[in-house]
């Protein structure tokens, strides 16, 4: 715990967001700096619970109470040790997560909850500053060889432990540049590139192998890794939703992963030749964004940064409350209301709505119709979609980007060739991570577990190489989640 009446004479406060106005004009980090006495102060909010649900709530079993008393203290490099002993990125979970350990804090109750991805994030960047974060590559080498394919944070996470241990790691992606949906995924304005690079340079010090530009399966091929031990895949779930309505062929309609990849290329300075139809670009146009998660946000926030006519986001669901819903009680995670940065820079959002045409002009998008829906019950079954009679609208749009989710992993991939089945959901069919029958082959992240968040990958990530390490060695001192029993360096 932190200060004991702490909760009761400090209230939440998070770090300031640059103005609207102005942090549309660039792609740098929309937060402004937080300072350390409030900081301290936020950290003595955590309370005596006895009980620390956010443990629970925290897919990696983070620290967190340990890491604010020591916060409190001012004992900021034990704090770190603390906080690094379950989480290997915490530079991104303290940027990206959506932090369900605080929809599972005590406090949060009945009052607002700790800042605890706050504390997280500023634990990791003082001890970048104050130069605490060193390679550590480990004292002696095991003599086995790990392939992981995939430089997601699933990717990422599992090539760090198992390195610390002592495996040689080569991690292999297909893109021109490591990081996965880190790189070409998140917007820079939530997650600035050069953290990351920062990260992957002391990965590489080290002693892991990055291997980009490398598309497993069809540059390298099954022989090609014969001499690894292991192989780990973390090659997420990438295969977008689509929606098969009419008028679906026609240009100027894209998958939203597609459009914020091209725009993380031309923000690191690539070159994008553009087609012979007009580019994707949201810039002077009128923008529809179909999916009302977290990666519409993000294709949200990139349209007002390229100079969009209009942004409206539909969503199937209907609106949610602000409140936590009484069916979904705490600890758990609550489906309420959340506003973005994205949606405060502008745009409008439309809920309990579905588009039914896409209509067109001259072989392009034009305009999108769409109805009012209801999800309601009959004859004592569950609730089911229906619509809204006399509701149809028609919205203009020169561009509209699908942001609906993702299905699983592709099919064609070497996964699939070495013979690893789909579950029932389209993922990577896994006993424990290991692929029954297959000896050798592990699978982590997206891939096995389906769509999901980024803390659940680096959990999924840390649980595959302990697997893995059991697997080559007989015995492995990689900690289960939620322990923390490993020796660093």
């Amino acid at each position: 715990m932190g200060k004991p009446t702490g909760f009761k004479e400090f209230q939440r406060e998070t770090a300031a967001r640059r103005p609207a106005a102005e942090r549309v004009q660039d792609n740098r980090e929309i937060y402004e700096e937080f300072p350390e006495e409030k900081l301290i102060q936020q950290a003595a909010r955590c309370m005596d619970c006895g009980v620390p649900t956010c443990h629970s709530g925290c897919p990696l079993g983070n620290l967190i109470p340990d890491w604010n008393d020591l916060i409190y203290q001012g004992r900021w490099r034990e704090a770190l040790d603390q906080l690094l002993l379950t989480n290997n990125f915490p530079e991104f979970t303290g940027r990206l997560c959506p932090a369900p350990c605080e929809e599972a804090c005590v406090l949060a109750i009945n009052e607002p909850a700790v800042t605890i991805e706050l504390i997280e994030k500023e634990i990791i960047e003082r001890a970048f500053r104050k130069g605490w974060i060193r390679p550590e590559p480990p004292e002696s080498r095991t003599g086995k060889a790990v392939a992981v394919i995939g430089s997601g944070p699933a990717g990422l996470a599992c090539a760090q432990q198992l390195n610390r241990v002592g495996h040689r790691v080569t991690v292999m992606e297909r893109d021109d540049r490591i990081g996965g949906l880190l790189r070409y995924g998140i917007p820079d304005f939530k997650l600035e590139k050069h953290i990351l690079d920062r990260r992957l340079d002391l990965m590489r010090a080290e002693g892991i192998e990055f291997k980009p530009g490398i598309d497993v399966g069809r540059d390298v091929g099954a022989d090609e890794l014969a001499h690894f031990d292991a192989i780990v895949f973390c090659i997420g779930a990438t295969v977008p939703r689509d929606l098969p309505i009419p008028g679906r062929e026609l240009d100027g309609i894209h998958f939203a992963m597609d459009f914020l990849t091209l725009q993380n290329r031309r923000v690191a300075g690539d070159r994008i030749e553009p087609p012979e139809s007009l580019p994707l670009t949201a810039q002077g146009k009128h923008v529809i964004v179909i999916g009302g998660g977290d990666t519409g946000s993000d294709c949200i926030g990139t349209c007002h940064r390229q100079g969009a006519l209009s942004v409206t986001n539909f969503e199937l669901l209907p609106r949610p409350e602000a409140d936590r819903p009484e069916d979904q009680p705490w600890p758990f995670w609550p489906l309420r209301l959340r506003t973005s940065s994205s949606h405060e820079e502008g745009g409008e959002r439309q809920w309990s709505i579905m588009a039914k045409a896409f209509n067109g002009a001259e072989g392009r998008v034009a305009s999108v119709t769409t109805v009012d829906v209801e999800f309601r019950a009959e004859g004592g079954g569950p609730p089911e979609l229906h619509e809204i009679a006399d509701s149809a609208r028609e919205w203009p749009a020169d561009l509209v980007l699908l942001a609906m989710g993702f299905t699983g992993p592709e099919a064609d991939t070497l996964a699939s060739r070495f013979g690893l089945a789909p579950d029932d959901r389209g993922n990577l069919a896994t006993a424990s991570f290991h692929a029954v029958a297959h000896p050798g082959l592990f699978a982590a992240g997206d891939a096995r577990r389906g769509q999901s968040l980024i803390v659940w990958a680096i959990s999924e990530g840390r649980e595959a190489a302990r697997k893995v390490d059991l697997y080559l060695m007989g015995a492995t001192r990689l900690p289960a989640k939620g322990c923390c029993d490993l020796p660093r360096g």
